[in-house]
């Protein structure tokens, strides 16, 4: 637990970071604001995130300019039908000396062993090699044989999903689903916003990323943001949210218990406030709000909700429920 001035100090040098990282990120994410917000939340609140959009709109390059902006280790694995989980981890090899005596294994690392690691549509893969995160994910560990090894911290798994072509494709598990903190959906930009991506990434320009931060800097902040106090009324609106999208619970809607097969578990009451204080954060607050809670809902809550074949009849979707909760 870091002392009061600590946490002040560190609360107040992230607000002003958060401008700088902002201005390195424009230099090559045009427009999507509200995505890097929110992108940032996560990260700051140590959270995986699990992003969303159709392909060509700069999933890959945000999540790559982000660990640049911030002096963090990268690595990206492109899932496929075809990949193991030792491709994710690594694996024994048999090493042998220069004069092919003294055989012996050597563990050698996989991609997994970074401090962002993007987990590029994820929903190509299997769930056998898609479990392969879950360990890594949890408890910042990756075991192999007989041997387990600490990740370095931070550590934060971004992955992509593309909505539209879903044949051949393996939807996540419930149980993964529930490790991502935020569910972020990316859509199409303005026309001004298209109008400069296509002007900028059409000539030879090329953004020069200066860090702002590193990997100590992200840990001590997140120490920081943990440790922020937060008012019995903000928990109790985060779980008393969270206990609404549960049907045939007391307390439960008509409409909850028509349209809800399973609602969000403690996790997503967990994920609320941490999102809340990592937002009251960026904005230099030292606590967080109900309205941290609400501007947070919806991405927390999404992919926790599973809807009934009732609402999809009627087109109704998790977020549909989720803002009407809301309202």
């Amino acid at each position: 637990m870091i002392n009061e001035s600590s946490m002040i100090d560190q609360i107040n040098r992230l607000k002003t970071c958060k401008q700088q990282l902002i201005s390195e990120i424009a230099k090559t994410i045009v427009g999507q604001d509200k995505v890097v917000e929110q992108v940032l939340i996560g990260l700051f609140a140590n959270g995986h995130i699990l992003l969303e959009g159709v392909p060509g709109l700069a999933k890959t390059l945000l999540i790559s300019t982000i660990a640049k902006a911030m002096n963090l280790s990268f690595n990206r694995i492109q899932f496929t039908p075809d990949l193991m989980p030792a491709d994710i981890t690594g694996t024994d090899v048999l090493i042998s000396s220069s004069t092919g005596e003294n055989k012996q294994f050597q563990y050698i690392k996989g991609p997994i062993f970074a401090n962002i690691v993007l987990a590029d549509e994820i929903n190509r893969t299997p769930p056998k090699t898609q479990a392969a995160l879950l360990q890594a994910m949890q408890e910042n560990q990756v075991t192999a044989g007989n041997n387990t090894w600490d990740l370095q911290l931070p550590f934060i798994v971004m992955a992509t999903q593309n909505p539209i072509e879903q044949e051949g494709t393996y939807p996540l598990p419930e149980a993964q689903l529930d490790r991502f903190m935020f569910y972020i959906t990316i859509d199409y930009p303005s026309f001004a916003e298209e109008l400069k991506i296509v002007e900028q990434t059409t000539t030879d320009y090329t953004a020069q990323i200066q860090a702002t931060l590193s990997a100590d800097d992200i840990v001590d902040l997140q120490k920081a943001i943990r440790s922020l106090p937060v008012s019995d009324h903000v928990l109790q609106y985060a779980v008393k949210l969270v206990r609404a999208t549960r049907p045939n619970r007391e307390g439960a809607s008509s409409d909850i218990n028509k349209w809800v097969n399973w609602g969000a578990g403690p996790r997503a009451s967990q994920f609320l406030i941490l999102a809340a204080k990592a937002k009251a954060a960026l904005d230099g607050r030292l606590t967080p709000s109900e309205e941290d809670v609400r501007q947070v809902a919806v991405i927390v809550l999404q992919h926790r909700i599973l809807v009934s074949f009732a609402a999809e009849a009627e087109g109704i979707r998790s977020v549909d429920i989720i803002n009407k909760l809301l309202e």
